[in-house]
């Protein structure tokens, strides 16, 4: 049976974030496989005005988040266009006021709503100097998932976390990788070159937003110990955020190289050493699982994607959440490699984790939500 699905989201490509990116695939997976799927999400521009299966609606400005914007209630015109045209599921991916209203609407019709469990804007709080809202945006966060038939999550780990808090329905998809996209035989020398690193010297990566709820201070101090130990090591960061301007001025020797996009970016990944990923906020890091694709041992904390895919000194490294000397030691540890045999198993971990089976698992979800 064909099925209409009314996604609303308050982030969709082109917008390149790591939630954009993952609803992209599912509604591109969706279609492919003959689904009617419509998109409501906020104008990503003065002059974006959706288009035949993509409506947009007003939003602002996220704060902190250039480029982004939450949508507003949006109660009447969903409850207008769900009328007109019933879908047989409403999935919220975000939490915002457009989620929340697109809840509301959904449940007054009867129409099944399930909702995507992919940012924890709880924790972000702290590293905003509002960290005093944790709570209540957290308890806000538990309020609307608690509405809707099931919640899907990216980890088993974070499943069993939300389902201790008292949160039913919880259900794991998943997330996938383009094992074609990112590949080790994207490496460049030309590339490598430009950063300042010829034959075998180390180079460190980061890629991801540079904001402070990424604990970037750790990349800073885990690459300023491998280079007291190895002065020829050089550093990568790939992103933007509202941390660019000031590690620009602090670090004049690292190479920082903007967003990357595209084949561009896996050749970013696929010519480094080291991937640096220190970040606790995760629900699950789709920059682990694509710099593991690329052939790149990833030196993260035991959280989200990198407690799921890495295996200690296997496949990348871990150090326990929080712990910086360990993190730190871990680095340094890795950096004096051998890094061959991390980097071949970390490509081999990744390559059964397509997107189809990602696909598979929502659809299966969407299906049950329909009929429980």
């Amino acid at each position: 049976m064909r099925l209409d699905i009314a996604f609303v989201t308050e982030t969709f490509p082109p917008e390149v974030n790591g939630v954009a990116m993952t609803v992209g695939r599912l509604v591109g997976g969706m279609r492919e496989r003959g689904h009617q799927v419509s998109v409501l999400r906020p104008r990503q521009g003065k002059e974006d005005q959706g288009s035949e299966h993509e409506f947009a609606l007003p939003g602002l400005p996220l704060p902190g988040y250039p480029g982004l914007r939450f949508g507003l209630p949006a109660g009447r015109q969903l409850l207008r266009r769900w009328r007109a045209r019933r879908p047989d599921l409403v999935h919220v991916v975000t939490e915002g006021p457009l989620g929340w209203s697109a809840v509301s609407a959904a449940r007054r019709l009867g129409i099944p709503v399930t909702s995507g469990f992919h940012t924890n804007f709880d924790r972000y709080s702290v590293h905003y100097g509002v960290g005093w809202l944790r709570p209540a945006v957290a308890a806000y966060l538990r309020a609307l998932h608690r509405r809707t038939r099931a919640t899907m999550v990216p980890t088993a780990a974070l499943a069993a976390n939300l389902a201790g808090e008292g949160l039913s329905g919880v259900r794991v998809v998943g997330r996938g990788v383009d094992t074609e996209l990112f590949d080790p035989a994207r490496r460049s020398p030309a590339l490598r070159a430009s950063w300042g690193a010829s034959g075998d010297e180390l180079v460190c990566l980061y890629v991801g937003r540079l904001a402070p709820e990424k604990n970037l201070a750790l990349v800073e101090k885990s690459f300023a110990a491998i280079q007291s130990r190895q002065p020829a090591a050089r550093m990568v960061w790939v992103g933007d955020g509202p941390s660019a301007k000031q590690l620009a001025r602090d670090h004049g020797s690292h190479h920082f190289a903007g967003m990357r996009l595209g084949e561009d970016l896996a050749a970013h990944y696929a010519s480094a050493d080291l991937f640096l990923f220190p970040s606790l906020t995760e629900t699950y890091g789709n920059v682990v699982a694509e710099a593991m694709a690329s052939g790149l041992p990833v030196l993260a904390y035991r959280s989200a994607a990198a407690a799921e895919l890495i295996v200690d000194g296997e496949n990348g490294r871990l150090a326990a959440p929080g712990d910086e000397d360990a993190y730190v030691a871990a680095a340094l540890a890795t950096a004096a490699g051998p890094l061959p045999e991390l980097a071949r198993s970390a490509r081999s971990t990744m390559l059964p984790r397509s997107w189809a089976s990602v696909v598979d698992s929502f659809e299966q979800v969407a299906r049950e939500a329909i009929v429980s």
